[in-house]
């Protein structure tokens, strides 16, 4: 094609690249962001030398540029960027990566200063100088010193391995080496030396160094197979192809030395999928786009060598680009545990101020009145309350846990790793385990409300099955006997005959075959003709055997099944394609391909065949068939009745045609084509529009029937998720009939389900159903608008009741709407002629009433926003049908807006990344479509079916645990940390405190983390079979019933309640008391033993006659739980045995100063008495709570817990149950649903979509019957 350079590329305004649009992003579509880029030409522009020099240069979006072979060309000043201040560094990044943070001489400094970021860790920082000050501080500094110095060093170490490993590879693919033009030679040259404009030669099996324009390859065309893992997870190969003229001329070293090419391309961004750009050689200009680039961390397959340009290097790559970029997600759990720390530090502020007032009193009533109480300063009453109130921030300081979020993390990692090692999830077909892709979302599993659910590959299997047809209005694929019943065993056709069959094939109906091999039935001839000729598969030929590369799973089965019916698709070339008919190899002239999308749901081909004749194929969705059919069909009627048949049996349909083209009209069509072909702008649009002139009055030949089957268990976790409360929304393009059927199949939808149709086109009578019209459902929403108007209006003082609902009584129901219906309702489509003219106004006073409309609109748009959600929430299931990705992240938006509920996404492809990304929580299956949603999501599996294990299984236990983990952290704070306070009354207020300082350092790292910690991983009320069986128990988790406002304020009164108990018990024990050697054991220091010993016992213990307060509230017990109980009581005390030795008092006077308090207080039985007294009172409400709440207020798990024997000698009759799949038949329409993603028609049209010449007849043929691998498998 030839066009001046000035009009070769144009880039549209929105087109400018945005670092921040992810690969498949929230905001745009896949076809949205084809829109935005310019639509350019593959092959070469032809201009002269003087249209080359007065081209204008290209706007900013192409204002990349690079020279090949010119390293100076990058040293002019406009290549400069400044860094700092006057410093000035060139915009082209060398190709060394650093993924790496720190080096030896930051990593202190850079990671304290990462750790100090954290308001906790700066809040003891704070403490830590405020206990250097004397006139403040009653505590030694290393109380503070010692836990934060151990929570600082534990995220050290953990970030200095993770560091470390980075170093380590990042050199291993910096010093990798591949060969550069270096002195007109190719030299090995290291990876980290690479330079943009580098000429560089790849072999087989490396990795791409940079992102590179590929040049020439050693395949024929210079095509290049890429294996794209390390990119977007796809194990499948794909095409790359060099231009035309660098194939030709840049073969030989030397010419690759003198290339002088200029590249002027968009700046580097982060989309793997779009590229745009033009390349300037000798007096022309080429186009350049996506398929003509190799992205860094691709990998050469079945090509020899390859050449190619550097363009973006290094952090300018894009994989670099889209390294790191991922959005931040947060448990509600954890909001709410920030939002109570902060209420403790509220709390601690004001108990600080009042006991710094309660301490100027004393000062002025007391302490200015005592001489021997005199300290040698002057300070007045309000000052030394003033200093008392630091001082008390000091002692209470443990109120806000400084070891919280560090045991929070501990116990994430440890439930991902169960998650992680679960044999009940791991799918040995594809040996694919259930991955925990983040470790800090594990208790939101707990919570889910809604789930939003693909339905290709994701509750079905994805693997598609050609099963019947219809051909001229005649069924078939059912196999009837004699008197014409369904046999129930039949005999599989032999395909024997065809040495090109596809030996895992299977079919059942011999009289098709018959027909077949008669050759009486013309119009069964062109059926399966156009099978095998109206496609966009790829071939390849090795180990004498036909492999297909289809763009979807639906293509490459009716290409397969073409091929075992003795049409056999061989090979193609840029503008032919060869056949098998029947034996007879025939080669047919391609005149054109008009590809799919998701727009047009259909695809044709116009071929010439041997006679001369020029025929146009097409395959598509009923709907755009039929729309385009002549009206003279006379088997119009008997094939849709088929399609409703085909329905009935959730088949996945469409529809082929054919028509004939005189050699006039195809005269006049291709010269619209090659001018919407050459578009600059606009490109797709232009197709389209040309698409339409041709695809009209077609003659129907039939219809297929593509069974895609559910997953194993799909029903049984609908069924059990449902039972647990959880919405399920199907979220897919199919179309709606067949999301329907397949909604009965999985369970999701039953006969009793009243399902309310949001838009149907077909308006079918039901007793059981009802359909709103678009008009219909839109006047529902409507209403209500209206009606919380007037109520609103009437009400202007008292609160309105907005929310009525929808629907009267608590009945079963489904809604199923679609796309259309969706972007009307939620007034998605807006005309841009509108939006310009809101923007110039042309009055103040226009202007004021635009801003006025446009504020009503947003209003509007909000409540009608809501109404629809408020609907749709009102419904037992919901099933969008048709609907984009975009589409699908907006609904799973709205849910998370109006309801605040847990939402989780689950899918297996591209076109669910949105929706992934979206949700709470995001969930992948490793499927037929790639590892994009794997690669996006934050857990993954292989199967639908084990959802259900980490919904109520892994996410209750999470839950609960996490739950149960922090109530008792705080508890366990509270009632160490008040205790400080009720001493306050006996010590004038002065912020002295209650215990030891080395306890008050070591109580909540050593003495009371560790069995707490073993409850958030360990404890389980029901055992994981029990918790599936009864998904009733997962309803706890979604009313937020075990960690709340509430329970937080119950654990600081427990806690209070404890440290009263704690403190006076050993306080009416003491007073006036004598010890048995004479002396009065009521000194502080024995107190303070004494109370630290029976808060130990206390907080490690919940008795039930002999068991302990975590202990008892310890569903599963284990021998590291027992360990953790008592190990912890025998580390305090021998620890304080230490502590109070006279050999450590020696050393350290001045850090060790209860020297022999341990060993003369603990000798005392009046000690143990009132240690054991202290328990008891303590313990006594709790185990009495417990009792009662077992025996006579028990819970759902309590229960079940009781009778767990008898359910688990029930388990294994209950396995055996089976769940009814089947139900009648109804008369829904199946449809076929088109993937999102294009067919291969632009690299065919190419003419480099063939790697090598097909192989010789004997070379295919000579295994017999050959294997057509899947996609995925070349």
């Amino acid at each position: 094609m030839i066009s001046e350079r000035d009009s070769e590329t144009t880039f549209d305004e929105d087109s400018q690249p945005n670092d921040e649009v992810m690969p498949y992003s929230d905001d745009e579509t896949e076809d949205e962001l084809d829109s935005r880029q310019p639509a350019v030409e593959p092959g070469q522009n032809q201009i002269n030398r003087d249209a080359e020099e007065s081209q204008e240069p290209l706007k900013k979006d192409c204002s990349w540029q690079v020279k090949a072979n010119d390293q100076r060309f990058y040293e002019q000043p406009q290549f400069k960027r400044t860094v700092f201040l006057c410093f000035k560094k060139s915009k082209y990044a060398a190709n060394a990566i650093k993924t790496y943070k720190y080096n030896p001489i930051t990593f202190l400094p850079l990671n304290l200063f990462e750790q100090f970021k954290r308001a906790a860790n700066f809040y003891f920082l704070v403490l830590l100088i405020l206990q250097s000050i004397p006139q403040i501080t009653t505590l030694s500094w290393y109380t503070t010193l010692v836990p934060l110095l151990l929570v600082l060093g534990i995220t050290a170490v953990k970030d200095l391995v993770d560091d470390i490993a980075r170093h380590r590879m990042d050199n291993e693919v910096n010093n990798r080496t591949c060969e550069v033009i270096r002195d007109g030679r190719f030299k090995n040259t290291k990876w980290k030396d690479i330079k943009v404009g580098d000429i560089i030669r790849l072999k087989k099996n490396t990795f791409v160094p940079a992102d590179i324009l590929l040049l020439s390859s050693s395949e024929p065309n210079s095509l290049c197979y890429v294996e794209t893992a390390e990119l977007d997870g796809e194990t499948n190969l794909k095409f790359k192809m060099a231009l035309e003229v660098t194939h030709r001329y840049l073969q030989e070293e030397s010419a690759m030395a003198d290339f002088n090419g200029l590249i002027e391309c968009e700046e580097p961004n982060n989309r793997l999928d779009k590229f745009a750009g033009t390349l300037f050689w000798r007096n022309m200009s080429y186009s350049l786009d996506a398929d003509k680039i190799l992205l860094r961390g691709c990998k050469i397959r079945n090509t020899d060598f390859c050449h190619g340009v550097v363009i973006f290097a290094g952090p300018d790559t894009k994989i670099m680009k889209n390294s790191g970029k991922t959005r931040f997600k947060r448990t509600k759990i954890d909001s709410l545990m920030n939002y109570m720390v902060y209420t403790i530090f509220v709390v601690l502020i004001l108990l600080s101020a009042g006991l710094a007032i309660g301490h100027t009193y004393w000062e002025q009533q007391i302490g200015n009145l005592s001489w021997y109480l005199y300290d040698a300063q002057d300070f007045s009453p309000p000052y030394r309350g003033f200093l008392n109130f630091w001082g008390y921030i000091i002692v209470l300081n443990t109120m806000v846990p400084i070891s919280l979020y560090v045991s929070v993390e501990v116990i994430r990692l440890g439930q991902s790793y169960f998650i992680n090692w679960d044999l009940q999830m791991y799918y040995p077909e594809k040996d694919t385990a259930a991955k925990a892709r983040t470790t800090t979302l594990n208790e939101q599993l707990g919570q889910i409300h809604y789930i939003f659910s693909d339905k290709t590959g994701t509750l079905t299997q994805n693997i598609m099955t050609f099963k019947k047809c219809c051909i001229n209005g005649q069924r078939y694929g059912d196999c009837r006997d004699g008197a014409g019943q369904l046999q129930s065993h039949p005999e599989q056709v032999d395909f024997s005959w065809n040495m090109y069959a596809d030996g895992k094939f299977s079919f059942y109906d011999h009289y098709l075959i018959e027909q077949i091999k008669s050759g009486k039935e013309p119009e069964i001839q062109k059926f399966f003709f156009l099978l095998a000729i109206c496609h966009t598969v790829m071939v390849d030929t090795s180990d004498g055997q036909l492999n297909y590369q289809a763009a979807s799973p639906d293509e490459g089965a009716l290409v397969t099944a073409a091929r075992n019916f003795g049409y056999v698709f061989l090979s193609r070339t840029q503008n032919t394609i060869t056949i098998s008919e029947m034996g007879i190899e025939r080669t047919y002239d391609v005149l054109a391909i008009l590809d799919f999308n998701s727009d047009r749901k259909r695809m044709s081909v116009i071929v010439r065949e041997s006679g001369g004749n020029i025929r146009l194929y097409c395959k598509g969705a009923d709907t755009v068939i039929y729309e385009r059919l002549h009206p003279r069909n006379l088997k119009r009627e008997a094939t849709e009745e088929a399609l409703d048949i085909f329905a009935n049996e959730t088949l996945r349909t469409l529809c082929l045609c054919y028509r004939d083209i005189s050699h006039d009209e195809f005269e006049a069509w291709n010269k619209k084509f090659v001018e919407a072909s050459v578009a600059t702008t606009n490109r797709d649009e232009a197709l389209d529009k040309v698409y339409e002139d041709i695809e009209k009055n077609l003659i129907l030949l039939g219809a297929t029937a593509i069974e895609d089957k559910l997953q194993d268990g799909v029903p049984e976790t609908i069924s059990r998720l449902s039972k647990a409360d959880i919405k399920i929304w199907v979220l897919t393009g199919d179309k709606k009939e067949t999301a329907e059927n397949i909604g009965f199949s999985c369970e999701l939808l039953t006969d009793e389900t009243t399902i309310c149709y949001g838009e149907d086109t077909r308006q079918v009578k039901s007793t059981k159903h009802f359909f709103l019209s678009t008009s219909l459902s839109s006047a529902l929403l409507q209403t209500r608008l209206e009606n919380q108007r007037n109520r609103a209006g009437s009400s202007t003082h008292s609160s309105v009741r907005m929310n009525e609902p929808f629907f009267q009584g608590s009945k079963d129901r489904a809604l199923i709407i679609t796309g259309s219906w969706l972007n009307e309702i939620l007034l998605e489509k807006k005309k841009k002629k509108k939006k310009l003219k809101l923007k110039f106004p042309r009055t103040a006073e226009e202007k004021k009433k635009q801003t006025e409309k446009r504020r009503r609109a947003e209003a509007y748009k909000e409540q009608q926003q809501k109404n629809f959600v408020d609907l749709a929430c009102e419904c037992r299931a919901v099933i969008c049908c048709r609907v984009t990705p975009k589409q699908k992240a907006m609904v799973v938006e709205l849910v998370k807006k109006y309801k605040k509920a847990i939402t989780l996404a689950i899918g297996d492809g591209a076109n669910d990344v949105n929706m992934i990304k979206t949700a709470h929580i995001g969930v992948g299956i490793s499927g037929q479509e790639g590892m994009q949603a794997v690669m996006s999501s934050d857990y993954s599996f292989g199967q639908f079916r084990y959802l259900q294990r980490l919904l109520l299984v892994h996410g209750r236990w999470s839950y609960i645990r996490m739950c149960k983990f922090l109530r008792y952290f705080f508890y366990k704070n509270f009632a160490f940390t008040l205790v400080h306070i009720w001493y306050s009354f006996f010590n004038g207020f002065s912020a002295q405190t209650a215990y030891e300082d080395w306890f008050i350092t070591l109580y909540n790292v050593l003495y009371s983390s560790l069995p707490v910690l073993l409850v958030g991983l360990l404890d389980q009320d029901v055992s994981d079979k029990l918790s599936l069986r009864f998904p009733r128990l997962y309803i706890l988790g979604q009313k937020d019933l075990l960690f709340n406002y509430k329970k937080f304020f119950l654990s600081l009164l427990h806690g209070a309640v404890t440290s009263l108990i704690i403190f006076f018990i050993p306080y009416g024990a003491y007073l006036k008391t004598m010890g048995q050697d004479g002396e009065a054991p009521s000194d502080y220091q024995s107190f303070a033993v004494t109370a630290a010993s029976s808060l130990i016992f206390v907080v490690n213990f919940q008795v039930t006659f002999v068991c302990f307060q975590i202990g008892l509230d310890t569903s599963y017990w284990t021998f590291v739980n027992a360990f953790s109980v008592f190990g912890s009581i025998a580390l305090y005390f021998g620890i304080t045995f230490d502590f109070h030795s006279a050999g450590i008092h020696v050393l350290f006077p001045s850090a060790f100063q209860f020297t022999g308090t341990a060993p003369n207080a603990l000798r005392q039985p009046y000690l143990w008495l009132t240690m054991i007294l202290s328990i008891a009172i303590c313990l006594l409400p709790v185990v009495a709570q417990c009792f009662l709440s077992m025996t006579i207020w028990p819970s759902e798990s309590d229960r079940i817990q009781k009778n767990r024997k008898k359910y688990m000698a029930e388990e294994q009759q209950w396995k055996r149950r089976q769940s009814a799949f089947r139900r009648g038949i109804s008369g829904r329409r199946s449809a076929y649903a088109f993937s999102h993603q294009r067919g291969y028609a632009d690299l065919i049209a190419s003419g480099r979509s063939i790697r090598k010449k097909r192989a010789p007849l004997d070379a295919v043929l000579g295994n017999g019957v050959t294997e057509v691998k899947d996609a995925c498998e070349t």
